[in-house]
């Protein structure tokens, strides 16, 4: 069933679902949703799978005009989300109805937002994921004109995320982080400066990583021999300029990596935009491990709630 038509693209407009496993290996990235965690709430409200296919909109949102009636949600970033020129709550399912524009405006705070409906997008699998990966030609981004599918399911809309649940999208965050596994190679006081450091993101960033523009005085060449690399590694190269890898990076890498963003804190790290800011802070791998269990657990409560 035609969902919706798109007038306008926006910016950079793609599918994204939790992303492709077991291909990493023959050099694919898994791609996916870069805010994993409003990705799945996204879902959660409207009643699908966590990892069902969603449309993850980055600053400038698309014009959508919808074919059909059906229950939506938007979550992540406030990029100003409007049916007919009047605004509509995040974190919440609400019903377009058909020839209703749905479009965004200008962003509030974060820079990705995630547009959930009712049973899901029906887009092409490419290596058992939805998700869009344009440099292999994996799908592309979204373009005035195309049609967007899927099969809703009848839904009651008004199902939201309690108040005190929905993430602040900060330009200026803390990131918990467990130290890296060449920390050998980099002399301590280049590691006790990382932690000190207020970096900023550079405007050279995107879906695969995030430059940071601080300049750590570092003697080592940052090379090593190239080995996997996780999402949220944060390699430093020999000219001391953080790069923070994201759900689009490569497979392997050969440089230093000095730390690793834990899991749940990747979200932050996703809705900063060009002049955020980011501060690391240590903490143990059982932290880490902590952390995301008691963010999985509240997940798992509020998908057999329906929240």
């Amino acid at each position: 069933m035609k969902l919706f038509s798109v007038e306008k693209p926006g910016l950079y407009t793609t599918y994204q679902d939790l992303g492709r496993t077991g291909y990493m290996k023959f050099g694919v990235p898994s791609s996916g949703a870069m805010d994993r965690f409003a990705f799945e709430v996204g879902n959660i409200l409207v009643g699908n799978p966590r990892g069902a296919a969603a449309l993850e909109v980055t600053m400038q949102g698309p014009e959508l005009i919808a074919e059909e009636t059906f229950v939506i949600a938007v979550t992540g970033g406030n990029l100003t989300p409007m049916i007919n020129g009047k605004r509509i709550p995040l974190w919440k399912s609400v019903v377009v109805k058909k020839g209703q524009v749905l479009e965004f405006g200008a962003p509030q705070n974060g820079v990705r937002a995630y547009l959930t409906v009712s049973g899901g997008f029906d887009a092409k699998v490419y290596m058992g994921s939805r998700s869009v990966y344009e440099p292999a030609g994996l799908g592309r981004k979204l373009q005035s004109g195309d049609e967007l599918f899927g099969d809703p399911e009848k839904r009651k809309a008004g199902t939201g995320l309690f108040y005190t649940e929905i993430p602040d999208y900060d330009r200026d965050i803390e990131v918990r982080v467990v130290k890296g596994p060449h920390n050998k190679q980099i002399s301590d006081d280049v590691v006790e400066a990382f932690f000190a450091t207020t970096h900023e993101v550079s405007p050279q960033s995107n879906r695969m990583g995030y430059r940071l523009s601080s300049n750590l005085e570092t003697s080592h060449d940052g090379n090593v021999i190239s080995d996997a690399v996780p999402i949220g590694g944060i390699q430093l190269p020999g000219n001391g300029q953080p790069i923070i890898l994201l759900a689009d990076r490569q497979t392997t890498g050969g440089y230093t990596r000095i730390a690793t963003a834990i899991g749940p804190d990747l979200p932050l790290i996703a809705q900063l935009p060009p002049g955020g800011t980011i501060r690391f802070k240590e903490v143990s791998i059982e932290d880490a491990q902590f952390a995301a269990i008691q963010q999985e657990r509240k997940l798992r409560i509020w998908n057999r709630l329906s929240i």
